[in-house]
């Protein structure tokens, strides 16, 4: 189930030259990419709305998600990363927060799949959360 209305969601038919775009334009603003390389993994992501953000809260910190299908990954970035996304691309802010899918919520989805979550999202290292 996903609670909120709509998301930030991109053309459905994006070109392979516009989905690189797309990833070089989340890594700069700060996002940081998820391989789903496990088949949990691809399964989770699967589940997630494509190519658009969700808001997720762990632990009373902010995290916007982007499941890209495309690529097989996961971006993850702070509420800093999806503002700095927002005016890179010259969107409204105001209009692009109401946007974004508020929480998603699924019980069926495992968020511990994708490794520890810390203040910036999954914590990353040799070893940590599969990597």
């Amino acid at each position: 189930m996903i609670l909120g209305s709509g998301g930030i969601a991109l053309t459905a038919c994006q070109t392979q030259g516009e989905l690189v775009q797309q990833e070089s334009n989340l890594a700069a603003a700060g996002f940081v990419v998820q391989i789903a390389n496990t088949a949990e993994r691809q399964a989770m992501l699967n589940r997630l709305p494509a190519n658009q953000f969700v808001l997720r809260v762990h632990d009373g910190v902010r995290h916007y998600v982007y499941a890209d299908p495309g690529c097989g990954c996961l971006y993850v970035g702070s509420p800093q990363a999806f503002g700095q996304y927002v005016s890179n691309q010259q969107l409204d802010f105001a209009q692009a927060q109401q946007m974004a899918v508020q929480d998603y919520v699924d019980p069926a989805w495992n968020w511990a799949a994708w490794g520890p979550w810390g203040p910036l999202g999954p914590i990353y290292g040799p070893g940590i959360g599969g990597w």
